[in-house]
């Protein structure tokens, strides 16, 4: 089409005869009037190929042209595009993206083409059809995914499952919190040859996954786990390798990786008629220790009565049904006292020396006592909760509800990390530097050996890596032990001592080198370590006493 008069006189727009450009002619017209770029564009627009792509070059010649009144003669001004599109994969396989670019006056991107171009890319897993479509009903895409693969379900790893859940444990366990476990320890639970105990759950191996190429992706096998080599009382099933049974008639007790069956000697009271005690196994004495007597025992000690100056040492926990008398001097010393290497409950103590790995569990009153828990000690369940006097010693808290007495009675607790703790955190760590010196020599012989074959012999390079191998382990677990007691450590930090009704002036409280001595009487509170030492915090409000 082309104007007679005025502003495009001459000019000529039409599509070619494939009708995929717009061709411009210019016959020279002496009444033409000069035209500018907006103005050819919305001649464009007005003729209805505005959706062409419009070339900027060859626009400007034509411009030139037609103003100096000189002839233009089939120049291409704008041409039809189709859409394109593009596909690209991530670097790790495992997803699809797709661009599409609009089309100018062509044809649009048709889902076959999509599903071509994947095919010519080797995608075939995880085509997401709902988005091809989408991404086609709106013309354009930018990144939208539109495969992704399928990753692989890495297996389980291998887990021991208890039978009897009432278990006692043999591992000490220690909140995150820090909190006390105020578990009753019961009574000691007895089994009978052929009982099972623990169930081994295998690790899995997973399932695979695959890339949107469709190339396998092996998942990651799960950690067996394997029962403690000669874990005593108990066998395997003759049924089933997994399935632990007892073999004799005891206690069960977990231990790491397994569980143990000890022998329970059962007795009516320990005094001059049955003489001391020492057992490999738990004993339940179901009435009195005597005054003198001694009782030592690998596994769990459980008194029904009363225990009065006497010496009990038990491998696992101490229950005193009844109370525990003592004779501490003046001078805190006394020939006797009661260890044990996991919790130790009794009814009330007085006098008494106690020392217990874990965590100390009283019920009414402790009394002139030395108390020495690895954890926590509790004094109060369902009565009073006393202590008054003595010296109490844990490395994480010290509860009771009251704390002290009226009479200004002296009572020192101590809190925070034991040396012993932050010596054995040193000499591991010591011995760990040991073990990776050695290490890293046996390496630069493997090395060696690997770039120069046959300079050294078989045998040598084998015991070589046996040797690797075991100190590798060796330093992962001794890695392992060194976070946890290192966790021990920064858990110390927040120590407390809790009155959760009462606190008594006369109640001092040490926390390394640092002293906090209680004056005058409080109400519920704890004191524990601040930003400036120790101090007292008020239970009810949180705010410093």
């Amino acid at each position: 089409m082309s104007e007679k008069n005025g502003q495009g006189a001459g000019l000529e727009l039409q599509m070619d005869e494939a009708g995929t450009a717009l061709i411009a002619t210019v016959t020279p017209q002496a009444q033409a009037a000069p035209i500018d770029e907006a103005w050819l564009r919305a001649r464009i627009e007005t003729l209805g190929y505005g959706a062409l792509r419009y070339l900027p070059t060859a626009a400007t010649l034509l411009l030139s042209h037609y103003n100096s009144g000189r002839p233009v003669a089939a120049l291409r001004l704008a041409e039809c595009v189709d859409a394109s599109l593009d596909i690209q994969i991530s670097r790790d396989g495992m997803e699809a993206t797709l661009d599409i670019i609009p089309p100018q006056g062509g044809a649009p991107i048709t889902k076959n083409q999509v599903l071509a171009a994947l095919a010519e890319k080797g995608i075939t897993e995880g085509i997401c059809l709902d988005a091809i479509n989408q991404a086609i009903a709106a013309g354009k895409a930018a990144a939208v995914p539109i495969a992704r693969g399928r990753p692989p379900i890495h297996g389980e790893d291998g887990h021991f499952e208890s039978l009897l859940p009432e278990m006692r444990a043999r591992v000490p366990r220690v909140k995150e919190s820090g909190q006390v476990d105020y578990r009753d320890l019961g009574e000691i639970q007895v089994v009978h040859a052929g009982d099972p105990l623990m169930l081994r759950h295998r690790a899995t191996t997973g399932t695979p996954g695959a890339n949107v190429l469709g190339a396998p992706i092996p998942p990651r096998p799960g950690k067996e786990v394997m029962y403690a080599p000669q874990l005593t009382g108990v066998a395997p099933s003759p049924d089933n390798p997994d399935l632990l049974q007892a073999t004799q008639t005891g206690q069960p007790v977990l231990v790491k990786d397994g569980v143990i069956v000890e022998p329970v000697f059962t007795l009516p009271a320990v005094n001059m008629a049955s003489g001391n005690i020492h057992f490999d196994g738990s004993v339940v004495i179901r009435g009195d220790v005597s005054a003198g007597m001694t009782v030592k025992a690998s596994g769990d000690i459980e008194v029904g009565g009363v225990v009065e100056n006497a010496h009990l040492e038990a491998g696992g926990s101490i229950i005193i049904k009844g109370g525990a008398l003592g004779s501490i001097d003046q001078k805190g010393g006394s020939e006797y006292s009661l260890r044990c290497g996991h919790n130790f409950q009794a009814a009330y103590a007085q006098k008494v020396r106690i020392e217990a790995g874990d965590c100390i569990f009283i019920d009414d009153m402790a009394m002139q006592c030395e108390l020495t828990a690895g954890h926590h000690i509790k004094v109060g369940k369902s009565k009073r909760g006393h202590i008054i006097g003595g010296r109490a010693q844990a490395m994480l808290s010290i509860t009771a509800r009251v704390l002290g007495a009226p009479n200004r009675i002296a009572t020192a607790c101590h809190i925070g990390v034991s040396p012993s703790l932050q010596k054995e955190a040193r000499e591991l760590a010591e011995r760990r530097d040991t073990l990776e010196t050695q290490l890293l020599e046996i390496s630069k012989l493997l090395d060696f050996a690997s770039r120069n074959p046959g300079r050294l012999r078989p045998e040598m390079i084998d015991k070589a890596r046996l040797t690797a191998a075991s100190l590798s382990d060796e330093i992962a677990r001794l890695r392992e032990t060194e976070k946890q007691l290192a966790d021990k450590i920064a858990l110390a930090q927040e120590a407390r001592v809790v009155a959760e009704e009462t606190l008594h002036e006369g109640v001092e409280v040490h926390a390394g080198s640092q002293r906090y001595r209680v004056v005058g009487d409080h109400g519920a509170g704890q004191i524990q370590i601040g930003p400036n030492g120790l101090e007292l915090v008020a239970l009810s409000s949180g705010n410093p006493a």
